[in-house]
């Protein structure tokens, strides 16, 4: 298995290449990872992710593992497996109030209601249910929710070409029915390479414009499961953080 802080930057870098969270010296995570990889620096610049690193907490926590970067904790972060199914609900709706509910005021009850409705606390959790509230509709970063939903969550898809350090990547992205967040028909996007080895007919993961990593069938399967449970548990909510996004944008 991958060793967790090497996971955990695959993922983590490309946000933090964009300035959106994490330390302010992105190519000391990216030089840390391709460049050994120094495992130690990995595990200290990890810690700087104010964003991630609570999650991972909380879900080593509610498992009694003591290394937030243990691979397992870190898969179930990123991409979801069954260590996200002993986190109690309860720990989660405290966890939510305790991290956010001072910047929803309010809204916390609909920025909780998932949890309720059978959501895993993961990266596409956050990225469906917390960033709708506490990101785009606080901050007014409304110009294009959908899309910023959508680069921001982990996706997969499959390799078509490799040219250089730019692959071609069949995915099915989010499309907005209603009120509803559904994965819409595949269509063909360009993905950077570099953070981990990729080939053609690859079955690989995406964050923002990388792709992250290869993906086997049992990582896939997870990576679909979480994504899928998470999108039916925000769509079954009394109002969706990400359709409130996008009439709020309107």
């Amino acid at each position: 298995m991958t060793p967790g802080p090497v996971l955990f930057a695959r993922y983590a870098y490309p946000p933090n290449a964009l300035g959106y969270c994490g330390p302010a010296d992105a190519e000391a995570l990216r030089h840390a990872l391709t460049g050994g990889p120094d495992l130690a620096e990995l595990t200290h610049l990890a810690a700087g992710f104010e964003g991630a690193w609570p999650y991972l907490e909380l879900i080593a926590g509610s498992n009694g593992i003591t290394d937030p970067l243990d691979a397992g904790v870190v898969e179930a972060y990123w991409l979801g497996n069954g260590l996200l199914d002993t986190v109690p609900a309860g720990l989660v709706h405290r966890f939510l109030d305790d991290r956010f509910g001072p910047r929803v005021g309010s809204r916390q009850e609909e920025l909780a209601a998932p949890v309720g409705l059978g959501a895993l606390p993961c990266h596409s959790f956050h990225v469906l249910t917390v960033y709708p509230w506490v990101g785009l509709l606080r901050s007014g970063q409304l110009s294009a929710p959908l899309t910023v939903i959508d680069r921001c969550r982990i996706r997969w898809g499959e390799v078509e070409t490799v040219t250089g350090g730019l692959a071609l990547v069949r995915s099915r992205p989010l499309v907005l029915v209603g009120s509803r967040l559904v994965l819409g028909p595949p269509r063909l996007e360009e993905a950077r390479l570099g953070l981990a080895p990729v080939e053609v007919n690859d079955t690989v993961s995406l964050h923002w414009d990388w792709v992250c990593d290869r993906l086997d069938p049992l990582a896939l399967a997870r990576l679909r499961l979480s994504t899928l449970r998470n999108l039916a548990a925000v769509n079954a909510a009394p109002v969706p953080g990400p359709a409130a996004a996008a009439d709020a944008a309107g």
